[in-house]
């Protein structure tokens, strides 16, 4: 039991098993295989350790300069991998990205089935009503609409709501890669895969479908963009599933209550504020989540109830993460003073790690 506690990755290991074994008993109890949702480079298990290695590589090698230049790049390699990599530090790498895995299919799958489940009763009105509560009567989309104008933020924001899908793995897997401390990369892992698995219970508990989906004309000015593309296709997705659920081979990703976009940016942009001392990148955190959260309004993904559930649970996540893998207040606020990525360390640094790998015979994770 001691190494259960003491191990970073038990929590997100314990999650990501719990929602993988509620995927399987609700798709087959339905008839419904499972499914693998697809992303950019192809399938998650062929992108995440594609992901691994890329970064691994690039690591290794900005590393081996900076030791010894691009003349003694072999030597500097050799001395890397000799020094900072060793067989736990790949372990922990695979067994965080595996945990996302498992849980993010585990959870594109209880959310494909929710139709089935609680599509009887959706909560749409009730949300309309309460968006114009708090826009004064108004539909906040049009609000957005006439401030931001249908233009250039059109592009923008779809620009930005999109690039979401990548840098989620991106982001983890530098952390996972990169990080200094292997406590850290479990961090994060751990707080995308609890907000899988609260944003699917949030479908659950308030079905909707969302602004774009019931009141479609509040949007018909917008221009043609690729976010009008994915909703198009998430439609079409939809409607094939319910149709035939059983023999359809669509994903269904239609949900609005709560925003993943705004929960994993926000809890990303949170663990940014936490351990990274480059205050530019944490501007930068801070900048993306709150324009995601405008282009959920704008395009008509979500209500704002909807993005103030996100903000909570991105902030759960993160927080409860924090707690599993035993990042305590103390060493939160003494993470920004330490290189956070092996790349970001000083010679001094390096130093000091070959020197405690020569006393100790084992590397720093």
């Amino acid at each position: 039991m001691q190494l259960v506690r003491s191990w970073p990755y038990s929590i997100a290991v314990g999650v990501s098993l719990m929602v993988g074994i509620a995927a399987v008993i609700g798709s087959y109890s339905l008839g419904i295989p499972l499914k693998d949702p697809e992303g950019f480079l192809g399938p998650a298990y062929v992108r995440l350790p594609l992901l691994a290695f890329l970064l691994s590589a690039a690591g290794i090698l900005i590393a081996a300069v900076r030791r010894r230049g691009v003349k003694e790049i072999k030597t500097g390699v050799v001395e890397v991998v000799k020094h900072e990599w060793n067989l736990r530090r790949a372990f922990y790498i695979m067994t965080g990205l595996a945990t996302f895995y498992v849980s993010y299919v585990g959870y594109r799958n209880l959310k494909s089935v929710l139709p089935i489940f609680r599509d009887g009763t959706l909560y749409d009105r009730e949300l309309l009503e309460m968006d114009r509560w708090f826009f004064g009567g108004v539909d906040p989309a049009v609000v957005l609409h006439t401030v931001l104008g249908t233009d250039i933020a059109a592009v923008l924001l779809s620009a930005v709501y999109l690039a979401y899908l990548p840098l989620v793995p991106i982001s983890l897997g530098v952390f996972l890669v990169l990080s200094r401390d292997v406590a850290v990369g479990a961090w994060y892992a751990t707080a995308l895969c609890l907000n899988w698995v609260l944003g699917v219970v949030s479908y659950y508990m308030l079905p909707a479908v969302g602004p774009i989906y019931s009141r479609p004309d509040l949007y018909a000015d917008l221009p043609t963009t690729s976010v009008t593309g994915l909703q198009q296709g998430l439609l079409n997705n939809r409607l094939e599933f319910v149709t035939s659920p059983e023999t359809s081979d669509a994903i269904h990703g239609v949900a609005a209550f709560a925003s993943l976009h705004v929960s994993v940016t926000f809890a990303a942009a949170l663990f940014l504020h936490y351990t990274v001392r480059s205050r530019s990148i944490r501007i930068a955190g801070w900048t993306f989540f709150a324009l995601t959260s405008v282009a959920t309004i704008y395009f008509g993904w979500h209500y704002v109830i909807d993005n103030f559930a996100g903000m909570l649970i991105g902030w759960a996540a993160v927080m409860i993460g924090a707690r599993a893998t035993g990042i305590t207040k103390e060493k939160r606020r003494s993470l920004r003073d330490q290189p956070a990525l092996d790349v970001d360390a000083p010679d001094d640094v390096i130093e000091e790690q070959e020197a405690e790998t020569v006393g100790s015979g084992s590397s720093r994770d």
